[in-house]
């Protein structure tokens, strides 16, 4: 994640990026991404386009910071905690990525074709975070880096609700979480066996 998607202190400058990102989320209600600008984003949340500059690149950058803030406050809800060893809070984490992206709208479809990189890149980030983290307080065995499991199990666990939110007549959220679990799981194979039977 970029630096303007970290946890801000400073109250205003959380106010101001609360305020431009509840404004980009108004304006998807009734209007594709691909036809937002810079200025329809300051006018809808009453702040120059020097002050949005001051914050974001760019309205891709300001996108990706919106889905980071708003899939981690769902996986927050949950209580979604991984440390590394827990099956059950790898299947928490998988539920809570189907259920983001099957509530975000333009997913399934072509139509939001300019916002999905950045979706991708924004939830792939969060998963990698929390697995990283997971990792970290119980190493992988063999000598597997941390970094390549973390990643490698994101992008899995990504790739593998991405393609059920696409599927047509799509199963509950909670049945295809034993499906991704069970693909994912021998990637965790240089864990602890405990993880396996957990």
């Amino acid at each position: 994640m970029n630096e303007s998607c970290q946890e801000i202190v400073d109250p205003r400058i959380r106010r101001t990026r609360q305020l431009l990102q509840q404004a980009l989320v108004k304006l998807m209600e009734t209007k594709e991404f691909e036809k937002i600008s810079v200025q329809d984003i300051t006018e809808a949340a009453t702040v120059n386009r020097a002050t949005f500059y001051d914050h974001y690149g760019d309205k891709f950058a300001l996108l990706e910071c919106m889905v980071a803030a708003r899939f981690q406050e769902l996986l927050a809800q949950r209580g979604v905690q991984f440390d590394g060893t827990c099956a059950s809070a790898l299947r928490a984490l998988v539920l809570g990525v189907c259920d983001y992206l099957a509530g975000t709208p333009g997913v399934a479809c072509e139509r939001q074709r300019q916002m999905e990189p950045h979706l991708e890149s924004a939830v792939i980030g969060v998963v990698r975070q929390m697995i990283l983290e997971g990792l970290k307080q119980h190493p992988p065995a063999r000598g597997v880096s941390p970094e390549m499991m973390a990643t490698t199990v994101s992008w899995a666990i990504y790739g593998a609700a991405k393609e059920w939110v696409r599927t047509p007549n799509r199963c509950r959220s909670e049945q295809i979480v034993e499906t991704v679990v069970t693909l994912v799981a021998p990637i965790f194979s240089a864990v602890p066996e405990e993880f396996v039977r957990a």
